[in-house]
């Protein structure tokens, strides 16, 4: 909620960063006291009519997608001494791995968009009323939770399956637009943040009884991602996980199969190759410290059979280490005292910094790139495509560590999948530590390739993904997709592990109704809408193609880069054809939220009967990464301001 204290009307901009694989599926604005749902039409379409509506004079709110940057929220008129309350929803799949799980709360500027970080100014702490609530349930015993860059938060076992964290600032009662800044005003009960802001881990825990209580809530930066872990016990078992939504009525159902192997990944003791690229342009500032600090845990955990090399980018590309480097410590340290020695500045040709790091690969020898960026690329080389030959024409795996909010991680995510390399985000908030070693444990095993899967029954159809990637030690295969028939289906997996191949098998039992899980439909068409704009990436544009993705977005009501939402007044929504599908989708979204807050956790385990896999799975310590599949459902979002104009 906003609050106007000028004399006259203001329209207002809000944007925060896109969180990843995030879906935006509830926009509700308040007009004459009542929610008004929004409703997704095309990314023209929406504008249009907002710019109609405001220019009456005309209650009116838009959410659109900035590329991969941010979702931008314009609201039209703030009136003079008035309030205006709106509310937005989103899904996020999040996953973990080797025994942590990580869910990022995006608060901190990617730093990325030049022209608005020139233009427009920020209020970036928080004197008002703030507070971040977050539960946690599990079907699985969970070890302990932390949030590193937040001490003070407040970590609270429940129940047995249930735990809550808590953020909430010394604070004032109401924020007002002043002058040309607009801030926060957070009149909203904490009930009504604790119903409507929740994380249900769809895979975990019995909690231990760790309990954690600050002595004072201080005042809250938004320049500051949360992060938070929580990490499972070791030793358990490989397994099936599985959740459903199927209406009553309904010939389609939909699924989500999670798929954590067993730990049958041995160690690789021969000596590797690395290659670290890193991005040293303007738009690392305020990341270049976490950078610097992550080369240095990753150079100092390789082991001296191995060989590294380092190549710095931004205008142009150097190596550091002027070639391959024995990973001795003397050589450590003074690549990481060379390294301190440079600073962000300048643009960033993203293409260059590969092209030189994947120069000189010794095909003897195993060779990882290790990719430190946001991903911006400016300088050069700057089609996807372009990238994507470059890779296309060395054996490497790449390998990314994705730099902040507001990163290009479409062309990130795309440069890792084709290398059969790994993508990881990362945030100043992170436990940078944690995160390297992770990588560094999944490098040093044997990898699960060519992995395929086979389902027989169901009348399953419409899976994705098409293709299916290596799988690195601790790592999941998350599985979506349609069936029309329920009853019993047999799932079987394949792969190789060097030369040895593998299968694993179970069977799983479909329901004919589950409507505990109606988000899913939005994860899956999500996932459908990047597989499609995969194809774009590698076969160029078609029209075809983008009108399935328009017709996807359109039908599970999301917001992409070719949709967006708009809310006005339901005659409008009349006036304009504009059917009121999400409303309805909505409603059940909300309800069966409701039906889960109420209930025990439930475990998503399906292969208890016929163990598809023998071994426990593979956890990690100090920190690093493992699990299941969780659903991230925010409410009640109150989003940061970047501009307020004048009418």
């Amino acid at each position: 909620m906003f609050g106007n204290h000028h004399n006259q009307d203001l329209d207002a901009l809000y944007s925060f960063p896109v969180p990843e694989k995030a879906v935006v599926g509830e926009f509700t604005y308040w007009i004459d006291g009542l929610p008004v749902v929004g409703e997704v039409v095309r990314k023209q379409k929406a504008r249009k009519i907002y710019e109609q509506q405001k220019a009456a004079g005309q209650e009116v709110a838009l959410v659109e997608k900035n590329a991969y940057k941010t979702f931008d929220i314009s609201v039209s008129p703030v009136k003079a001494h008035s309030d205006v309350r709106i509310r937005l929803v989103y899904v996020q799949a999040v996953h973990v791995d080797l025994g942590v799980g990580r869910y990022l709360y995006p608060l901190e500027d990617g730093g990325v968009d030049e022209a608005a970080l020139a233009f427009w100014s920020r209020n970036e702490a928080v004197s008002e009323k703030f507070s971040f609530n977050l539960r946690l349930k599990s079907g699985y015993p969970l070890g302990a939770m932390r949030l590193p860059k937040h001490p003070a938060a407040n970590i609270q076992q429940l129940s047995p399956q249930e735990w809550k964290v808590s953020l909430v600032n010394a604070a004032q009662q109401r924020v007002a637009i002043a002058g040309e800044s607009l801030k926060r005003k957070g009149e909203y009960q904490e009930d009504k943040v604790q119903n409507q802001e929740e994380v249900q881990i769809n895979e975990v825990t019995q909690a231990s009884s760790t309990n954690f209580i600050p002595s004072t809530a201080s005042a809250i930066k938004l320049n500051q991602d949360i992060a938070v872990y929580w990490r499972l016990q070791d030793g358990l078992p490989g397994s099936a996980d599985m959740q459903v939504y199927r209406e009553a009525g309904n010939s389609k159902g939909t699924f989500m199969m999670t798929l954590t192997p067993g730990d049958d990944l041995a160690p690789i003791y021969n000596g590797s190759d690395w290659v670290f690229v890193l991005d040293i342009s303007g738009s690392m500032q305020g990341k270049y410290a976490t950078l610097a600090e992550g080369v240095r845990q990753g150079l100092n955990k390789l082991r001296p059979e191995d060989r590294f090399r380092v190549v710095l980018f931004n205008n142009s590309a150097t190596e550091l280490s002027r070639g391959y480097l024995a990973a001795t410590k003397p050589n450590v340290e003074r690549m990481i005292t060379s390294l301190s020695n440079h600073g962000p500045n300048g643009g960033t040709n993203l293409y260059e910094g590969m092209k030189k790091g994947l120069n000189g690969l010794d095909s003897d020898r195993s060779t990882a790139m290790i990719l430190v960026t946001d991903g911006v690329a400016n300088v050069g080389v700057t089609e996807k495509k372009g990238f994507l030959k470059l890779l296309e024409r060395y054996d490497a795996r790449l390998f990314t560590f994705v730099m902040g909010n507001s990163a290009n991680r479409p062309l990130l995510q795309s440069m890792t999948d084709i290398s059969n390399g790994f993508a990881v985000s990362i945030s100043n908030s992170d436990d940078i530590i944690g995160q390297l070693m992770l990588a560094v444990d999944k490098m040093t095993h044997q990898a699960f390739r060519d992995v395929s899967i086979h389902i027989n029954g169901g009348g399953v159809a419409d899976i994705t993904p098409e293709k299916l990637q290596t799988l690195y030690r601790g790592e999941q295969l998350v599985v979506m997709g349609h069936y029309f028939k329920p009853g019993e289906i047999t799932v079987t997996m394949k792969g190789k592990i060097g030369a040895k191949k593998k299968r694993y098998k179970t069977t799983i039992t479909l329901p004919d109704v589950d409507e505990n899980n109606p988000e899913l439909e939005r994860l899956w068409a999500f996932e459908k809408i990047e597989q499609l704009q995969r194809r774009i990436d590698y076969l160029g544009e078609d029209a075809d193609i983008q009108q399935a993705m328009v017709e996807t977005a359109l039908e599970y009501g999301l917001v992409t880069d070719l949709t967006s939402m708009i809310v006005v007044r339901e005659d409008v929504f009349q006036q304009q054809g504009i059917t009121r599908n999400n409303k309805k989708r909505v409603e059940k979204e909300q309800n069966a939220r409701k039906g889960r807050k109420q209930q025990q956790a439930k475990p998503s385990r399906v292969d208890s009967h016929q163990p598809m896999f023998s071994s426990p799975r593979a956890s990690g310590g100090g920190g690093s990464i493992n699990g299941w599949l969780l659903f991230v459902m925010l409410g009640v979002l109150y989003l940061r301001m970047q501009l307020v104009t004048k009418r």
